[in-house]
């Protein structure tokens, strides 16, 4: 197996220069696992001082990014600029993105298969509402939403996918580990029956939705869980127990 722990702290629309300062300097001290891959999703304007303000062993995302590489497009940005700021991630598909922007799972799509094509990680995120899951969708929501990925893309090297239950995240209820670990193994056998043995085994599923210092060892150590993407705790020092959830 050896999937490598992921991760992800997504600052959302939150900081400003001091802040993002301060918190990379934490981040900096750490200490962090070195055996957790660590990617920070930062605020555009401020994706410049992160990236200058961290070591090379923390990679800096962009939460977003357009499908093409420079155009008539007023407020995107591509990936190709990304690139150009040293950049080597981006958040896509977030159902922030989803709900508040009305982006379609085939919009997503596309922008994976272009932030990948010009060298781009890729934590694509997927999950169902809260409607969804009383109504049983959530494999169903799920599988459709990954579906659509996997129809533009061929090499799953750079993606992670990110498992987000939209009624989970910043309300303060957790998928228990139980219900989260259910929706990574049923994730890991759709790969397994839709793209391929080898990419399931491989692919790292991240779990997103109020993830904390207090709940992240037991979501950790669950077979199928490979990090986390978290939200509000990233942004507080909190954030380096749930790296070192694993340790």
């Amino acid at each position: 197996m050896g999937r490598k722990f992921c991760v992800g702290g997504n600052w959302k629309m939150n900081g400003d220069k001091a802040s993002i300062a301060e918190l990379c300097k934490t981040l900096s001290a750490g200490p962090l696992d070195p055996n957790t891959e660590v990617v920070v999703g930062c605020p555009a304007p401020y994706l410049s001082l992160a990236r200058s303000s961290l070591p090379e062993s923390i990679g800096v995302a962009a939460q977003n990014c357009y499908k093409v590489a420079k155009g008539a497009f007023t407020g995107e940005i591509s990936p190709a600029m990304l690139k150009d700021l040293g950049l080597g991630w981006v958040i896509l598909g977030h159902s922030e993105r989803r709900a508040i922007f009305g982006e379609t799972d085939e919009l997503i799509a596309e922008k994976v298969a272009h932030a990948l094509a010009e060298g781009l990680k890729v934590i694509a995120c997927i999950g169902e509402t809260l409607q969804e899951r009383e109504a049983g969708q959530t494999e169903a929501v799920c599988f459709r939403q990954t579906k659509a990925i996997a129809a533009q893309v061929k090499d799953w090297t750079n993606v992670v996918i990110a498992y987000e239950p939209v009624w989970a995240i910043g309300t303060g209820k957790t998928a228990t580990p139980e219900q989260a670990q259910e929706v990574h193994a049923a994730l890991r056998k759709w790969f397994t029956e839709n793209v391929s043995a080898d990419v399931s085994n491989a692919i790292r599923i991240q779990y997103g939705g109020s993830v904390t210092a207090a709940n992240c060892r037991e979501l950790a150590a669950k077979p199928d869980i490979d990090g986390f993407l978290v939200g509000g705790a990233s942004l507080k020092p909190e954030f380096i127990q749930i790296v070192n959830a694993r340790q």
